[in-house]
């Protein structure tokens, strides 16, 4: 298995071993350049949803990722931690219906077509 499809797995873990709620993996391949993967996740509330970036980040950290961190810190209802090559959405449910951010990603981006 390659490096990035298992830091996935360690942060799919770490997510449901930390009782996070309708996790989600995205694959962006042929969607987009800004990563591989991106995952979104549920928080209770906004100390869960703390917590959780922490740990996430903690991961990242501990396996090697260079330059990771969490955006969103002033935020109560939303935190993505960038692992460069996996992306970390963590939401309290209501602003994760809001963006609907599965909707937009696992939909297939149709690609641009060339005007000659």
């Amino acid at each position: 298995m390659d490096k990035i499809s298992d830091l996935k797995k360690i942060i799919l873990k770490t997510l449901d071993s930390n009782k996070a709620l309708d996790v989600v993996s995205i694959n962006l391949a042929n969607k987009s350049s800004i990563a591989d993967y991106m995952i979104i996740a549920s928080g209770t509330s906004s100390r869960h949803i703390q917590a959780l970036s922490e740990q996430v980040l903690e991961k990242f950290k501990n396996n090697g990722v260079k330059n990771c961190k969490i955006e969103g810190k002033e935020s109560n209802d939303w935190k993505l931690v960038d692992g460069l090559d996996v992306i970390v959405h963590i939401f309290n449910p209501e602003k994760r219906k809001f963006y609907e951010l599965e909707k937009i990603w696992s939909q297939l981006i149709p690609k641009e077509k060339i005007l000659i």
